[in-house]
């Protein structure tokens, strides 16, 4: 040990606490709270492989950064490794550490040596530490390089966001990640996971399963604390009773605190990251699922007859899924009988309103019982030039024959402002329509059926610009944007997504065809089928002039002349 260094006086040595409020002190915070003390212990004395969950903005980062000095000050021989989910984050909390040790008067005597001692703002050793090929601090990200050292802790900050989290493949991912822990840990070494979930299927889920144990620190006390099973923390367990509802830790969010937040986020995602409530991943209670869809490439035309299958062969795998685990795009299992035109196409626009909402529209085609989405978007600008021309655009691209508007409370301008884009680029009649329903039970009644029958046909198109949507924007408010994650995410309880006109403007298109659903796909192939065999029949008898060509044309029959001398379609100046 280098000259210079003392132990800390007994009472910040022995127990973790009292120093976290030095360290508040000096950065001019208010004393650490209740909630927060008791997260410092359970760092302290929880297990070797010990998980922290509690609601955004607690402080879990400054309180792990406050911990990890506190490990070096009394032992500075100590090697830790602190992976977020990105190196810039990792970073960000070595380089907070640096400044803490070189600010407070107390830590100053870790101030690492820059003759001899590494001091980059990824690595770094504290003054005592003997020379060593692994540094006192090192930083990464959960992708990036994590071997090469070894470590006494693990300190995994926040590994689970958004960027890591939101689809099957980012967690499969990441927590092929987190495995690679064990290679780093020196024998008796610990792990500690800190975060908020982001998903119904949190790796912090699976974790448990491999032998770590959660702490859980939820915003309010919980109505039903038994979903936590054992890991609701003691002192927020004890107090269920008689303070269900109210908040946890009132010296950080007030009631109207948590309220706002609650709007602002959406039930669904206050419930995950502010609750740290992940039961919501019973997959019964979110009905629509991608696997019950079909995706394939549809331009003007579309097949008679497709086959759904779910079997492995027809996954498509190219194309990211933001559902649960085990849900994946499917393409058809079998093609049947010819492409032909759509027998209709009809537009649903959803008007923005206020705030973040986007004016959305769906556009979704019919044929023989089957619905085809041919294109889904969405306008943030309000009811711009930009947005009203963009609107007539899309109609008049995918040769829309009706449409629907919803008529919201003060939103029948609308209507007023897109007539003449619409007399100008794509005359098309327009409907208002209206509902009294409960939005989400009205969307998951006009969707469910047409999914369980595996009548709803995805343009490919459609699923590779949703996941590009938004780009400018965080991933996670992205995410809430895009049709089908909002689709996948859906629940019966009101206000449950953040974000729903996109998926709102698709049921509203769909419940438009639902009265033509009822066609039996098959009788209408056959008798399609037998108009064809009639028409070639009248050629072959002379009766029908052209009647070939309008075959391939698909000309009605009962519009063709009969008898050769009078004049035919074929025979009509012009055509």
């Amino acid at each position: 040990m280098k000259k210079g260094w003392k132990k800390l006086p007994e009472a910040y040595s022995e127990d973790f606490r009292y120093f976290l409020v030095l360290v508040w002190r000096h950065l001019q915070l208010p004393d650490p709270t209740p909630v927060q003390l008791d997260i410092g212990e359970y760092m302290q004395d929880g297990p070797k492989r010990r998980i922290i969950e509690a609601f955004r903005g607690v402080g879990k980062s400054w309180m792990a950064a406050a911990y990890v000095l506190w490990l070096l000050r009394n032992d500075p021989q100590k090697k830790i490794m602190v992976v977020s989910a990105s190196k810039t984050r990792a970073d960000d909390f070595a380089q907070f550490c640096l400044r803490l040790i070189r600010e407070m008067s107390l830590l100053q005597c870790l101030d690492p040596d820059r003759d001899e001692q590494r001091s980059a703002s990824n690595r770094f050793d504290v003054r005592p530490a003997i020379p060593d090929q692994s540094p006192s601090v090192k930083s990464v990200g959960i992708f990036g390089q994590l071997t090469g050292s070894r470590a006494d802790l693990i300190l995994a900050d926040d590994v689970e966001v958004p960027n890591t989290a939101w689809t099957v493949g980012m967690r499969e991912k990441l927590l092929h990640s987190v495995g690679e822990f064990n290679a780093i840990l020196k024998p008796g070494g610990e792990i500690m996971f800190l975060g908020t979930p982001q998903t119904e299927e949190s790796i912090y889920n699976k974790l448990r399963s491999r032998g770590y144990e959660c702490r859980i620190w939820p915003s309010r006390y919980p109505e039903k604390p038994e979903k936590y099973g054992d890991a609701l923390a003691p002192v927020i367990l004890d107090r269920c009773i008689e303070r269900k509802g109210r908040p946890t830790d009132p010296d950080r969010f007030s009631e109207l605190d948590l309220v706002e937040r609650e709007a602002s986020y959406g039930r669904s995602q206050f419930t995950l990251q502010f609750q740290l409530d992940t039961t919501l991943s019973d997959m019964q209670r979110f009905p629509l699922k991608l696997a019950d869809l079909i995706v394939m490439e549809v331009n003007k035309n579309a097949p008679e007859k497709l086959v759904w299958s779910s079997g492995a062969e027809y996954r498509i795998n190219d194309l990211p899924s933001v559902g649960f685990s085990g849900d994946y795009f499917h393409r058809p299992a079998f093609i049947h009988g010819d492409w032909i035109e759509f027998q209709g196409c009809v537009m649903f626009i959803d008007p923005s309103g206020r705030g973040l909402d986007e004016t959305a529209y769906a556009i979704v085609a019919h044929l023989n019982g089957n619905l085809f989405v041919l294109e889904v978007g969405a306008f943030r600008e309000g009811y711009t030039q930009p947005v009203l021309e963009g609107l007539a655009q899309a109609a008049k691209r995918q040769k829309v024959k009706l449409i629907l508007l919803e008529d919201q409370f003060g939103q029948g301008m609308l209507e007023s402002l897109l007539q003449p884009y619409l007399r100008n680029v794509y005359p098309c009649t327009v409907e208002a329509v209206r509902s009294n329903m409960q939005k989400e039970r009205r969307i998951i009644n006009a969707l469910e059926p047409v999914l369980n029958q595996h009548r709803l046909i995805i343009n490919r198109s459609v699923v590779e610009n949703d996941s590009k949507g938004r780009e400018d924007d965080p991933v996670e408010a992205a995410l809430s944007y895009q049709l089908f994650h909002q689709l996948t995410h859906l629940t019966v309880d009101k206000n449950c997504l953040q974000h729903d006109d996109r998926l709102d403007a698709l049921a509203g298109a769909i419940q438009y065809w639902n009265e033509s659903l009822a066609i039996d796909e098959n009788r209408a192939i056959k008798e399609r089928e037998s108009e064809l065999w009639d028409l070639e029949l009248a050629a072959y008898k002379g009766e029908i002039e052209g009647a070939l060509d309008a075959k391939v044309l698909g000309i009605p029959l009962a519009s063709l002349s009969k008898g050769r001398g009078e004049e035919t379609w074929m025979r009509i100046p012009g055509h």
